[in-house]
């Protein structure tokens, strides 16, 4: 059926495909999320600063 050129080339492509997959899945999961609330975070922090530095003035 496989020559066995075609074999690895087939064993490389599905390793670098399931490797993609892998990979997107945990920065959707991980990386994405703790991002977006890292960032909400510190936006909250520089506003609480900002009116604490408003109302000491």
């Amino acid at each position: 059926m496989f020559e066995f050129d075609q074999y690895l080339g087939f064993l490389a492509f599905t390793t670098i495909l399931l490797i993609g997959f892998w990979l997107m899945i945990f920065l959707l999961t991980f990386v994405v999320p703790y991002w977006i609330g890292g960032s909400i975070l510190e936006a909250l922090k520089e506003k609480r600063d900002a009116k604490k530095a408003k109302r000491e003035e």
